[in-house]
């Protein structure tokens, strides 16, 4: 297994890559794909089972990823994990390529279920960790949702399912970078205090800071000790981490960085142009 030093390393290469994928696209979303960067990269070289070989492998750990804006960040993490060529990146969101502005399951491998229309993948992942429990499956799915999210009526019934079912088979993970398009979370509908509100629906709740390698890690580990109920695990984390002209800046939800930005953010974050 990779210490937390290598996957700091791997989640500098993935956010550079969505960075040049982003620039090359000439849209994007930076800041919430660099928010959940590490949150990815734990998953998928630290703690989720999957084949890249073998996409469709039985038996495989699932993501979801329901902030599904965030692409660049999930598309860069499958490509270093083995699904496709990282230089795939520089086709993002062009036409013909299978790296659509949202994730697409029918041409993206590693994509297990599109989503774009926030909310909507929470409920699906919940929805796919009560069929594994129906057909008696041995997997885990991961749902990962971002705090302007939350805003969205139909987390919370589906929340409230998955608490009803007992499904101890999925762990959902809140990217709270406390920035949405339109500023703060909080002041656009607050939905703080999120770990509360998930523990009052019957969720077994974490919080974690989700720049920390280790403590992520150590986090999922426990997570997937829990018996009889899901699992909310709230990130606190930095829209645009690692860039510093994109660090909390509501202004880089969805913008695509020129040609000296993206010089500078490279610099930054220890790549080449």
């Amino acid at each position: 297994m990779k210490t937390a030093a290598e996957l700091n390393m791997i989640a500098r290469d993935i956010r550079i890559d969505a960075l040049r994928g982003i620039h090359a696209a000439g849209s994007g979303h930076p800041g919430g794909s660099f928010s959940v960067t590490d949150i990815l990269t734990a998953l998928y070289f630290g703690v989720m089972n999957v084949d890249p070989a073998d996409p469709c492998m039985e038996g495989r750990d699932r993501l979801v990823l329901s902030k599904g804006h965030a692409a660049p960040a999930l598309y860069a993490t499958l490509a270093h994990r083995g699904f496709f060529d990282p230089e795939e990146m520089l086709s993002l969101r062009h036409m013909g390529s299978f790296l659509q502005g949202h994730p697409d399951m029918h041409k993206c491998p590693g994509v297990e279920i599109s989503t774009g229309s926030l909310g909507q993948g929470f409920s699906a992942a919940v929805g796919m960790a009560i069929a594994d429990k129906l057909d008696k499956k041995d997997r885990r799915t991961f749902v990962v949702t971002g705090d302007g999210e939350l805003q969205e009526g139909i987390i919370w019934e589906a929340a409230l399912q998955a608490a009803k079912y007992g499904l101890d088979n999925l762990i959902a993970v809140v990217d709270w970078n406390n920035l949405q398009i339109d500023g703060v979370v909080d002041t656009v509908k607050k939905v703080a205090p999120v770990d509360a509100k998930f523990a009052a629906f019957g969720w077994e709740v974490f919080n974690v800071d989700g720049h920390d390698m280790q403590a992520l890690l150590d986090t999922f580990e426990k997570a997937l000790k829990v018996s009889g109920k899901p699992v909310c695990i709230v990130a606190k984390t930095v829209k645009g981490k690692g860039v510093s002209f994109m660090e909390n800046q509501a202004g880089w939800h969805g913008k695509a960085p020129n040609d000296e930005q993206l010089a500078q953010a490279l610099k930054e974050l220890g790549g080449e142009m």
